[in-house]
């Protein structure tokens, strides 16, 4: 299995070598106010992925610290003190205590 990875992984080295050899040609970029950047088109395809890549894990990152926080709480809420039980009436034979509403009838 460790050979047929690496053999998998030189597959897609020399796939992206011979894109880079094809696609020596320059491209260029033009921006706005008449700016342009001129540069070989496997820099500029090197470039607009870094770019997309770049903004997908900044796009990530609230939500990722809203995770993370969110898995930090229970933690936090487990070494608090304990809080005692509650005096709530023992539950019948459908599984709700007898002051308990009925729901989903």
């Amino acid at each position: 299995m460790k050979y047929l990875l690496w053999l998998l992984k030189a597959a897609i080295f020399f796939t992206l070598f011979a894109f880079a050899l094809n696609n020596q040609q320059d491209a260029t970029v033009h921006f706005f106010f008449g700016t342009q950047w001129r540069a070989p088109l496997v820099l500029v395809v090197l470039a607009a992925f870094t770019l997309g890549l770049v903004v997908g894990v900044l796009g990530m990152v609230p939500r990722w610290w809203r995770h993370r926080s969110a898995a930090k709480r229970p933690v936090m809420a487990s070494t608090a003190a304990p809080t005692p039980p509650s005096s709530n009436p023992p539950a019948t034979a459908t599984g709700t205590a007898s002051s308990d509403p009925i729901h989903g009838i």
